[in-house]
């Protein structure tokens, strides 16, 4: 694969180099993927220093090793989702999720999974699930987020109440058994939980390992009665450093103790997660409420029947679905309300399930007001529905006529039996403010996601937007909530901590850090130490991309492709690669850079000018990552936010190629409507030279394709030229048919004809298609007509950017 080698400084050259020469991975400080990998899911952005994608975990250890030497950050990362900056740093970033994900080992008898940090959660449970197991913690991103990124940031997800009532607790820290892990210095351990008779073999070796178990066993003794009383007592508790792990009644657990450690500590190589079952049969209840306070209200009540699933939604949620015309069949089900409920529970039957759904509902009818019931009983509307609830970030971002909203205080939490009183009063301080935003999330444990309409880009936005940050803060300390309660502190909330956490606890977190990371080159400035929450910003007062002059109206971007640039938010749904269309490139390469969201952020990054760009539309970077785009279109069907890239692809190829001369391809593929019209005349002696004898290598090269593929026969006859010849037989059999039903309206009538588009590759190549397509619609009592001239849709021209005679064809 082409790299176009630029150096982040100037030793980049030599690390690339050293790298090259001792992993067998691949190493990229080309300036192209350090500006695909400038951010995640965020508002933030900071350039990384290069790129390595490890194929072994030796590879990992070397490449840190090599980062050591130079003094060079490291920052290691799975899917990129996400929401709160920890996975862009200026670093060497490691890329686990390309080779590194594999899973190693299930164990059924002991409910437990060994993992590589780059496998994929969906792609775990499909395995656990033949064992009637699953991990439970499943975040809206479970087909493409990694557990590595899980673990990093102490995920949770739908089903976390399914291990909070029935496993061993809600977040990815209660199911991690053992870490394989990777210091800065160079340390390799395998951590977990320390019985006392393994404390006493591992400090009798007086190695590293002692000093540091000694180290951080003086470190809980030193702030014990802190991390007891200083921590939320809340099932949803993500932000700060996990100390509570290291008390003696949770057994010294090192590997939990470092989950939610954002890569700011360790390098995960592997980890033995914990498995619990999974229900057999599982029934959906919704319940409607005149608001989603009212819903927040009844959570305490609902969670004593333990749901495994218990998740809410507000009407305005629901609203900006169905103008983004996301899931419409799936608002149909709803019950009547203004705010959702959706309670799932699980069963070794469906009896079991559906009885405890239908004992809920009896309770629930006797509330003052009694929520609009439903209960599923088909297991594909239940899928439509949950599937609603889960594009809740991706509905809200970009809605049509609505301002922009971005993440920044989007997963909050605090107590279930708070909750509809806390939703009450976050929503008096956002109209305070004058934000405007939706309501949902993992309501069975206080958590609430929302995406808020900041302005990220003026000065005074800037100001307004961190005067909310510090005041939504102290309403969640009102409630003795958490400030994250899924995403991590990264650097959206790790300047807030001090208000949350005393300073013996900060002061603990710092040490924590120090004793992992003597010298703090583990992802700085994410937790501790933070960068500031509105510095590092992706757009920021300095953001002022050219309004350059393009060939298509954007128009539900303003007109802008700037704009187009800043749809996609980073979400990732492009990197699935089980389930629908989106995006084939990707799946074939599981490279970054061939996924929508990758080309969504280097056009992007192309506008900025800052690591690539500086030539414009000719930049080879952006040609690269577009090149095996299929413009099949799957994103702007599948994609949350309707990120067009085959649009945008023809657009750039049109300016990248802009009086310059085109590959031999271009021509050959692009004006085939030309060519066929040609080969049309004389379909048998072109099929003998593209076929025959050694013509056709010649025509393979002059076409510029590839030696192994089959040049496509023209068919001896078009498609035109038949129904031309056979019109007045066609018409006489239709008439016939049609008379034969009296149900079919007049075949005369303008309203009964159906204009039959003969396009380039039906006409020329399988005419047989259009026959048969002409067969379907008269023998349903309808008279076919085709255009009266030759007509080209120009798709082809669309593919290689030849927009101008595309327009006027």
């Amino acid at each position: 694969m082409n790299r176009f080698i630029a150096r982040a400084d100037p030793n980049g050259g030599a690390i690339a180099n050293e790298l090259r020469s001792r992993i067998e991975g691949e190493v990229r400080f080309d300036d192209g993927a350090r500006a695909l990998y400038a951010t995640d899911a965020s508002n933030y952005r900071q350039v990384p220093i290069g790129v390595v994608i490890p194929r072994t975990v030796e590879d990992v250890v070397e490449t840190v090793s090599v980062a050591r030497h130079y003094g060079l950050p490291v920052l290691t990362r799975g899917g990129g989702t996400s929401l709160a900056g920890q996975c862009c740093n200026t670093a060497i970033v490691i890329d686990t999720s390309k080779y590194l994900n594999k899973l190693l080992e299930i164990n059924p008898v002991a409910r437990t999974a060994r993992v590589q940090p780059g496998i994929v959660l969906d792609d775990l449970n499909r395995e656990a699930r033949k064992f009637g197991l699953v991990f439970a913690p499943d975040p809206s991103t479970h087909n493409h987020c990694t557990l590595g990124g899980m673990i990093g940031n102490n995920a949770c997800g739908v089903h976390s109440v399914l291990a909070e009532f029935y496993g061993p607790g809600p977040n990815t820290d209660d199911q991690v058994e053992e870490l394989d892990i990777l210091t800065y210095d160079g340390l390799r351990l395998k951590v977990g939980a320390t019985s006392p008779e393994a404390w006493e073999a591992i400090v009798s070796r007086g190695d590293p390992r002692a000093e540091r178990y000694r180290a951080l066993a003086n470190l809980r003794d030193a702030y014990r009665d802190e991390i007891r009383k200083g921590f939320p007592n809340i099932p949803r508790r993500i932000s700060g450093y996990n100390l509570p792990a290291l008390l003696p009644e949770a057994g010294f657990h090192l590997a939990r103790a470092l989950v939610g450690s954002e890569s700011t500590c360790v390098t995960i190589l592997e980890a033995t997660v914990a498995l619990m079952p999974n229900p057999p049969a599982r029934t959906l209840l919704v319940a409607g409420y005149p608001s989603v306070y009212e819903a927040g209200d009844d959570i305490p009540q609902i969670r004593e029947h333990r749901p495994i699933g218990l998740e809410g939604m507000d009407n305005v949620l629901v609203r900006h679905v169905r103008r983004n015309r996301l899931h419409p069949e799936a608002v149909c089900l709803l019950p009547d309300g203004g705010g959702w409920l959706l309670i799932e529970f699980g069963g070794e039957n469906k009896t079991e399930a559906d009885g405890r759904a239908r004992a809920l509902m009896e309770q629930l009818k006797k509330g003052k007001p009694a929520p609009s019931l439903k209960l599923f009983d088909n297991r594909l509307e239940e899928e439509k529905i949950w599937r609603l609830r889960e594009s809740g970030l991706g509905a809200t971002a970009r809605v049509p006529g609505a301002n922009d909203t971005w993440e920044g205080w989007e997963d909050a939490a605090v107590a279930p039996e708070k909750l509809g009183e806390y939703l009450r009063r976050f929503r008096e301080l956002l109209n305070t403010f004058g934000y405007r935003c939706s309501l949902y999330g993992h309501f069975g444990q206080g958590c609430v996601h929302t995406r808020i309409d900041f302005d990220l880009v003026s000065a005074e936005g800037i100001r307004k937007f961190r005067e909310f940050i510090e005041r939504a803060a102290d309403l969640v300390l009102e409630f003795k909530g958490s400030f994250s309660g899924e995403h991590g502190d990264g650097q959206s909330r790790a300047e807030l901590l001090p208000k949350m956490f005393s300073p013996r606890l900060m002061q603990a977190f710092h040490e924590f850090k120090t004793l992992w990371d003597p010298d703090w080159k583990m992802n700085p400035g994410k937790i501790v130490r933070p960068y500031r929450l509105d510095e590092n910003l992706r757009l920021g007062v300095r953001y002022n991309p050219p309004r350059l002059p393009v060939h298509f109206k954007y128009p539900d971007d303003e007109g802008s492709f700037a704009r187009a640039t800043l749809r996609c938010v980073g979400v990732g749904e492009c990197r699935k690669t089980k389930e629908g269309v989106m995006c084939p490139s990707f799946q074939a390469t599981g490279e970054e850079m061939h996924s929508t969201r990758g080309r969504a952020r280097l056009l992007f990054e192309l506008l900025q000018g800052e690591v690539i760009g500086k030539n414009g539309w000719r930049d080879a970077h952006v040609k690269e990552a577009l090149d095996l785009c299929l413009a099949c279109k799957a994103c702007k069907s599948e994609c949350p936010v309707k990120v067009d890239m085959a649009t945008y692809k023809a657009e750039f190829l049109s300016h990248y190629y802009r009086r310059r001369i085109r590959p031999r391809s271009a021509y050959a593929f692009g004006w085939i409507y030309w060519w066929a019209r040609a080969a049309g005349m004389f379909p048998r002696a072109v099929n003998f030279f593209t076929h025959a004898g050694g013509f056709h290598r010649v025509a393979k090269g002059l076409a510029g394709m590839a030696p192994e593929r089959e040049v496509p026969a023209f068919a001896a006859g078009t498609f035109t030229r038949w129904f031309q010849a056979n019109r007045r037989s066609n018409t006489e059999n239709r008439e016939s048919s049609s008379a034969a039903r009296s149900s079919v309206a007049d075949p005369q009538s303008s309203a009964n004809t159906v204009i039959l588009w003969p396009d380039t590759f039906n006409n020329h190549f399988n005419p047989e298609i259009a026959k048969a397509a002409v067969s379907v619609i008269e023998s349903a009592g309808w008279r076919v007509k085709i255009p009266s001239r030759s007509l080209c849709c120009g798709r082809p021209l669309y593919d290689y950017g030849m927009l101008g005679t595309a327009k006027r064809l």
